[in-house]
């Protein structure tokens, strides 16, 4: 059974609740922001860009090829950016069509609208406007009309394996091994090929699992993969994975051969998601493994923004990194279609499916498939691992607690609770006061709505 460590956890000057993974997994990130005169905590304090480990210094350092304190930096603007582009969402409304951020250090964020008396308000927040045709909400409509034709089509959609919406060019952009194949399925589809934009790709996508030997879990004995964020449910203890590595009931065993759990749910294709009970000789901690073995914290789920740095750590090729380049992708692999994936320049090999991304100290989600490899370089999709605590009903492993929701303080009460993923939008009341979402997360002890305006905006 590993060691259990505990950090305490506060919000403003203190620390926040961390989540982690078990074996294989990623590494939590860093940078530091200094708080407002009305002592709100910043996006970097709230995100604690300041537990990032060497090891993950080293990798952005080595992968993106920045300096240490870049890297911090980079770090700390891109939770300023999250911030920043979550309130300017909220205010724009239907006229939102994104945002992405750009340079070394990220810093700089773009937003786009499709209304031009908008400009002033995004500038005004410090970040770059830009005018668009298409609203965001319209370019995910096309697309799930799209993935909707390439339903259809089963297996013939693997030859245009890839589609996701670009904000940077606003398109609906389509991956194909064959551009005739990409635009046979937009006019399927019934979608302004004005819209959408067709790339060439020289590899089709496969998920990354392998029956060959090695560190992370197995499955029946068999195949390998890489263990994911451990997670609660209740007093019951697991870990979060990919759904393609195992089906409902398959038995798990350590890297060690140990008997390990049972997967208690399984999605694939569809989506990637899974998670596995553990027996009672298995402990879910609060850390990933990070290089050499040592322990890193993850302090939440927040969602990384377009263009922000991510890590993976896997079972096969250890700790790589890279940028996010899309949100909400859609692949046809051999076995079928997976939906609302991110897409990385993170390279990968089989064995690291189930394993961790992370962005700064944030878990933003588990290894999928893609193309490629660590020696010539590829390309990856994650499983957001917001929707999959939200499916099962799981809550990531922290620092500072014992894994389950809190009860709010006495006298707060309202509808906002520990435990429960937010995306931007939702509203909770809290305090007698309304807030709305402007980042997606799972809610922690500590994340109250009214210590934490990086997350939550009062209405």
């Amino acid at each position: 059974m590993p060691h259990r460590h505990r950090h305490t956890r506060a919000v403003g000057a203190a620390a926040v609740a961390a989540a982690a993974l078990l074996v294989a997994g990623l590494s939590g990130s860093a940078s530091a922001g200094t708080a407002p005169a009305d002592s709100a905590p910043t996006a970097a304090e709230t995100l604690r860009t300041d537990a990032a480990p060497p090891a993950l210094l080293r990798a952005m350092e080595r992968d993106l090829g920045l300096d240490r304190q870049q890297a911090e930096r980079r770090l700390a603007n891109e939770a300023d950016a999250g911030a920043t582009a979550g309130r300017l969402r909220a205010a724009l409304g239907a006229d939102f069509a994104g945002a992405w951020v750009r340079g070394a250090e990220s810093g700089t964020l773009t937003v786009a609208t499709t209304d031009a008396a908008d400009v002033a308000a995004i500038e005004a927040k410090g970040a770059v406007a830009k005018v668009v045709r298409h609203s965001l909400a319209d370019l995910d409509a096309a697309k799930a009309r799209i993935d909707r034709a390439a339903a259809e089509r089963g297996g013939d959609a693997t030859d245009a394996a890839v589609r996701y919406v670009d904000v940077r060019t606003n398109t609906v952009t389509v991956q194909a091994t064959r551009p005739s194949a990409a635009r046979a399925l937009v006019d399927a589809a019934g979608v302004d090929a004005g819209a959408v934009r067709v790339e060439k790709a020289a590899e089709k996508p496969r998920p990354l699992y392998d029956l060959r030997g090695g560190e992370a879990y197995y499955i029946n004995n068999s195949g390998r993969c890489s263990i994911g964020f451990p997670v609660t449910k209740g007093s019951q203890e697991g870990f979060a994975t990919a759904g393609h590595c195992g089906r409902t009931g398959a038995s798990t065993t350590g890297s060690n051969r140990v008997a390990q759990g049972t997967f208690q749910g399984s999605v694939f294709p569809g989506r990637d998601m899974a998670w596995v009970a553990v027996n009672s000789n298995w402990r879910a901690t609060p850390y990933v493994s990070g290089a050499g073995g040592q322990n890193v914290q993850v302090t939440g789920s927040t969602q990384a923004p377009v263009g922000a740095s991510v890590c993976r750590s896997g079972s096969t090729t250890g700790w790589h990194c890279g940028t996010v380049q899309q949100h909400n992708t859609s692949v046809t692999y051999p076995e079928g279609t997976i939906s609302g994936v991110t897409r990385t320049t993170v390279c990968a090999e089989p064995g690291d499916s189930g394993g961790s991304y992370i962005s700064g100290s944030q878990a933003q989600g588990v290894t999928s498939g893609g193309s490629g490899d660590c020696r010539t370089g590829g390309t990856t999709f994650f499983q957001p691992i917001n929707p999959l605590l939200q499916n099962y009903g799981l809550t990531l492993k922290t620092t500072g607690d014992d894994g389950g929701p809190d009860d709010p303080p006495p006298g707060e009460g309202g509808t906002w609770a520990a435990g429960t993923v937010y995306q931007p939008g939702d509203t909770v009341t809290y305090g007698g006061a309304t807030y709305r979402c402007i980042q997606g997360h799972q809610a922690y002890p500590g994340w109250e709505p009214p210590n934490v305006p990086a997350l939550w905006q009062r209405v």
